[in-house]
């Protein structure tokens, strides 16, 4: 499953995880931590939607 940030487009991939930022691979996003943001905007992880 994937999440895309609606402010900037950013994409969480749960089967890439974004390991850059803590979170391995084949994370689910219900597991992402509740402080998450948007690498790219900083928008919190409310503002992400499944695609």
């Amino acid at each position: 499953m994937k999440y895309v940030c609606e402010l900037c487009g950013w994409e969480y991939d749960e089967e890439e995880g974004y390991p850059e930022g803590g979170i391995e691979p084949g994370t689910p996003w219900d597991e992402v931590p509740e402080n998450f943001e948007c690498p790219l905007c900083g928008a919190g992880k409310d503002q992400f939607i499944a695609d």
